[in-house]
């Protein structure tokens, strides 16, 4: 197998969507496909079943820290909906381009996105019952990491869980093929440098402290969560 893809973690390369820019179609587009792509592959139906519902009451509040285009806010009030939770979800983001592409979409009265981020969320002395991230892991250096995973712990007063990708060779050859079904997004290049990017579970197993679990999931994902 490559050397390149299983050998120490590529955090040189960037991913194109991160460029401030980078085409804002294509952007736009990625954001609409990650709704696909991510319903595929990261397994959050799994975790949410498992971890978060059992601890889910009324007026539960939830925080998506790097919401992206959205969909995982989108699933998240869907699903409590469907079980018969009235719940608070909020959706954060550092890119004004993703807030303003979350917000032109269609939300439920109980989401809403704002562009700020965890460090400012400790500072104003706010808390979530649950924090969530999806692929945020892998953009973040050991250092980044632990005081992200930090902050994550400040700002939750029940459970935190992060979703990211699992680098793997089969995961980085299994995604080439996504060509063929994500087109004129940056969708498959920035999915194979995340993959390039991420963390394998012994990685982040020698970068966090005993308050956090490490469990690798199907599918080349790592789960990363801690309760309070």
């Amino acid at each position: 197998m490559p050397a390149f893809i299983l050998s120490d973690r590529r955090v040189d390369l960037s991913e194109l969507m991160d460029d401030s820019d980078c085409d804002l179609n294509m952007l736009r587009e990625t954001y609409r496909q990650f709704s696909t792509v991510n319903g595929l592959l990261t397994g959050w139906r799994r975790v949410y079943v498992r971890f978060i519902r059992p601890i889910l009451r009324d007026e539960s509040t939830i925080l998506d820290v790097g919401c992206g285009g959205g969909d995982l806010l989108l699933r998240l009030a869907g699903w409590a909906a469907k079980d018969g939770f009235k719940v608070h979800i909020t959706g954060i983001e550092p890119d004004q381009r993703a807030v303003d592409y979350v917000r032109s979409i269609d939300l439920p009265e109980n989401v809403v996105v704002e562009q700020t981020t965890t460090s400012d969320l400790v500072h104003e002395g706010r808390r979530f019952d649950i924090v969530v991230s999806n692929h945020v892991l892998h953009h973040l250096s050991p250092a980044e990491l632990r005081d992200f995973l930090a902050e994550s712990k400040l700002i939750s007063t029940k459970l935190v869980l992060h979703n990211d990708i699992r680098r793997d060779d089969l995961a980085y050859f299994g995604f080439m093929p996504m060509w063929f079904f994500f087109r004129n997004s940056f969708i498959v290049p920035d999915g194979l440098t995340s993959i390039r990017r991420s963390y394998k579970p012994n990685e982040l197993r020698q970068v966090v402290s005993s308050e956090w679990t490490v469990k690798p999931m199907p599918l080349f994902r790592n789960l990363l969560f801690s309760r309070a």
